[in-house]
């Protein structure tokens, strides 16, 4: 589809196009289903997602994790909910879901 030039959405894509763009693209990797599945109703900090993920057999690195939260919480899927200060470095991540649900309306309603 997009094989010799950069895939765009079109100009004149809906709002509703783009988001629900926004959605498939985070979602297409099994292992952001994982993520969302751990998170659940709670929160989880970076540090126990990650252990979950190896204990799944997820092979996986501690920047690929960073980077399939970062694509989740790009697509509002997830969210950080505190910070975790422990030592002197970096405070850890505590992530929540923010969107649980994915509801298309596919007919624009007239506003009268």
């Amino acid at each position: 589809m997009c094989k010799n030039r950069p895939c765009r959405p079109p100009e004149d894509a809906p709002p509703k196009w783009l988001k629900l763009r926004n959605f498939l693209k985070a979602l297409r990797f099994s292992t952001r289903w994982l993520i969302i599945e751990y998170i659940g109703e709670g929160s989880k900090s970076t540090k126990e997602i990650y252990e979950y993920l190896i204990r799944r057999g997820e092979n996986l690195t501690k920047s690929g994790l960073y980077y399939h939260l970062s694509e989740l919480k790009d697509a509002g899927i997830i969210e950080v909910a505190e910070y975790i200060e422990e030592g002197g470095g970096a405070p850890e991540k505590v992530w929540k879901l923010k969107t649980k649900k994915i509801v298309i309306d596919l007919i624009e309603k007239e506003v009268d």
